[in-house]
Formats: C-alpha cells, sequence, structure tokens
C-alpha cells in the first residue's frame, strides 16, 4: 500500500461490501469488512459455524488452565482489541513471558504468527504452545491432556457443542479438534470497520487532524508504511487464493548493548530460532489497527505509549548506532503539531466493530454470574 489512495464505493456497492461471502470450500458465511479478502483456510480445518461458536466457548473458558483462573482471553481481552495492556504477558501460574501479547485482530491473514517465528504460519500449530507449553507456562496444562478433556466432557454444553462442530467422530474430544475450533474462531476476528475505512470506502468524514496525520504516515519523509503498509498496515499478509508472500523481520534498534547490535538474552529475536547472528534483535511488525489500544508496544513492551513511539523512531531507535538496525530506520524531523496529527490518525484505525461484536464476546458471562460456573479443574 503505497498511499491512502481514496477508494468511495457506489450505493449498491456500500450495500454489499460488508454482506456475509459463502466459503465455496465449507459453506461458512464470511462477515468481512469492505476491501478485506477471505483470510486463508487450511484444507485440513474448514470453516463451519458450530466449529467458530465451539471455539469462542473454549477461548474464553478458565478451564483451559491448570488453575482454572486463566483462559486465552485473559491475555487476549476483547476490548483491548485482543491483548492484555501488560508490558509483557503473565501465565496461569504468575510466570512472567518475555514478550508483549499480539493482538490477534486479523491474525488470519497473517504471513507468520507471534513475533519472530519464521516457521509458524498456522493457528493450530500455534495454539499449542499456550495451551501446552512450558517455558514460560501460560495455561500450563502440558502433560495434563486427558485432565483437560475430562473436564470438557463433564460440561453438558460442550457435549453438544463438540458433537455439532465434528459430527461423525466417535469421539470428538481431542486435544487437536480443541485446537482446530479455537483456530476457526481466531480466523473470525478480522477488523476493518474504523474511522479510517469509513473514510476510506464510505466516504465518511474523518477529522482534519487525522487526515494530516495519514498523509504523514504514508509519507516518504517519515516512511511509516515502508514497514506498516498493506492491508493490515503489518507489511506482508496472505489471502485465500493469493500469491505466496514470505515473511519480514525487522530490527528497530531497541537495544545495542555490546556496539556489535546484541539485545537482551531473554530474547534476542529471530536469530533464537535461525541462529544466525545477522539475525539479532530483528521482530515481525505488527499490524497498527486498533494500536491505540494495544499499549505498551514492541516486542518487550518498553515503549510506553503512541508518543514515545513516535519519538524512538524520528530517533532512528534507541541505539541509532547499532549496526544491525533495519536499514528503514534512518530518523526523520517531526513538529509537536505532527505528532499530534499522527496521534489521531494512529487513533482513527480503532474498530469499535471489533470491540463491541457479540459474535466476539464471552460465552460464559452469564454463567459466571449464575448457576452454570465453568468448573475449576478438579
Amino acid at each position: 500500500m503505497a498511499g491512502p489512495a481514496r477508494a468511495p464505493l457506489s450505493g449498491a456497492a456500500r450495500a454489499t461490501a460488508a454482506a456475509e461471502v459463502p466459503s465455496a470450500a465449507s459453506g461458512y458465511a464470511w462477515r468481512l469488512p469492505p476491501g478485506f479478502p477471505r483470510p486463508p483456510v487450511p484444507a485440513d480445518n474448514p470453516m463451519s459455524a458450530a466449529k467458530v461458536e465451539l471455539g469462542r466457548h473454549l477461548f474464553f473458558d478458565r478451564r483451559l488452565s491448570v488453575t482454572g483462573e486463566y483462559s486465552c482471553a485473559s491475555c487476549h481481552r476483547p476490548e483491548l482489541a485482543f491483548t492484555d495492556g501488560r508490558a509483557t504477558a503473565v501465565g496461569a501460574t504468575g510466570e512472567s513471558h518475555p514478550r508483549n501479547t499480539m493482538s490477534l485482530a486479523n491474525a488470519a491473514y497473517a504471513v507468520r504468527l507471534t513475533w519472530a517465528d519464521p516457521d509458524l504460519a498456522r493457528l493450530e500449530e500455534q495454539m499449542l504452545t499456550p495451551l501446552l507449553g512450558d517455558s514460560p507456562v501460560e495455561l500450563g496444562l502440558g502433560g495434563r491432556e486427558e485432565e483437560l478433556l475430562g473436564r470438557l466432557r463433564r460440561e453438558p454444553r460442550y457435549r453438544r457443542l463438540f458433537a455439532e462442530a465434528f459430527p461423525g467422530a466417535t469421539d470428538p474430544f481431542t486435544v487437536d479438534n480443541l485446537t482446530r475450533a479455537v483456530a476457526s474462531f481466531e480466523r473470525t476476528l478480522v477488523s476493518g470497520s474504523s474511522p479510517y475505512d469509513r473514510y476510506l470506502f464510505f466516504d465518511e468524514p474523518l477529522p482534519a487532524a487525522a487526515r494530516r496525520g495519514m498523509r504523514l504516515f504514508f509519507s516518504p519523509r517519515l516512511g511509516c508504511s515502508g514497514c506498516h503498509g498493506g492491508l493490515l498496515l503489518s507489511g506482508p499478509f496472505t489471502w485465500q487464493g493469493g500469491p505466496p508472500a514470505a515473511p519480514v523481520f525487522h530490527n528497530t534498534a531497541l537495544y545495542d548493548l555490546d556496539g556489535r547490535g546484541a539485545y537482551p538474552a531473554r530474547d534476542p529475536g529471530l536469530s533464537a530460532r535461525t541462529g544466525s547472528p545477522a539475525d539479532v534483535g530483528r521482530f515481525r511488525a505488527p499490524g497498527l489497527r486498533n494500536v491505540a489500544l494495544t499499549a505498551p508496544y514492541m516486542h518487550d513492551g518498553s515503549v510506553a505509549g503512541l508518543e514515545e513511539a513516535i519519538a524512538h523512531y524520528a530517533a532512528g531507535g534507541r541505539a541509532p548506532a547499532g549496526p544491525l538496525k533495519s536499514e528503514r530506520l534512518g530518523g526523520f524531523e517531526i513538529s509537536s503539531a505532527e505528532i499530534a496529527d499522527l496521534v489521531r490518525f494512529l487513533h482513527s484505525l480503532t474498530d469499535p466493530l471489533l470491540l463491541q461484536d457479540p459474535r466476539f464476546s464471552d460465552p460464559w458471562r452469564q454463567s459466571r454470574s449464575g448457576d452454570e460456573t465453568p468448573a475449576a479443574p478438579r
């Protein structure tokens, strides 16, 4: 995306832009914002409404943790665009994670998942890490899979939901089916109904300050869109039937501990996976949709707010002489008035429909205040 070209829709297009788009593969009806193609769906996990609804229940269920106090939504809160507001995540047992929680909004389109894994491309596989991983502990159920499945079998609601999501299965209660359902729900978390989108696609007004900030964002002088471009304002993305896309990772000069570009040993970035010294400090650029809700920023949550983030890039990074930093980080001059305009534009990327959509809400909320509270582990 080279710039914010206006693309207002005709009256007929406006009526159908966000209509349901049936998937030929599964019959699932996507409800996508204008301009958004259908996300890619793996052949071994076709979408279905029943599977998505099961995934929504599982996503918000605290029984998916060793303590019975945490769920996926504990670190991916809908009101914070599916982040948690912390510098770095904290697991069910209180163990600190080295990384900031990424938003799950539009994760369906990500070329690669998490901050710095060049191989992780499937939401089904990603779910196994928080569920079963122990370094660090997130949900903490590694080695306790049968205990987890037993908890779920005892819930009457799940006996119906698993059977509907996986019809014909002799025993639908499996970890594989659990991850398939959660991944299906996560694929529906599509965000593209912000004031910025309504300005582009529906010709709705955008405040003058936000328009000025938009021009700055896409300008060569600031170069923000060099890393945060495309549909998701994140760089490369993928969609059903689209061409292959390679992941891109960036070193944003947060650290240079030894004059040779070293990052803290707790998280050296992409190099932990590739073993290459050139990959130290390289991380994926997160999408900027809903960015005003997802502070603090960077892979380690070390940048508190939007103004601080802009100052970081204006200075060419916190370690501007670092030898491994991205060539895109040349720094730039920016006035306080321009910072204010840029912040206004970034706020215009907040999607209220994502935050309020009942399809993405906690289905257990009423139960927790009544007689059907999800049971703690036993």
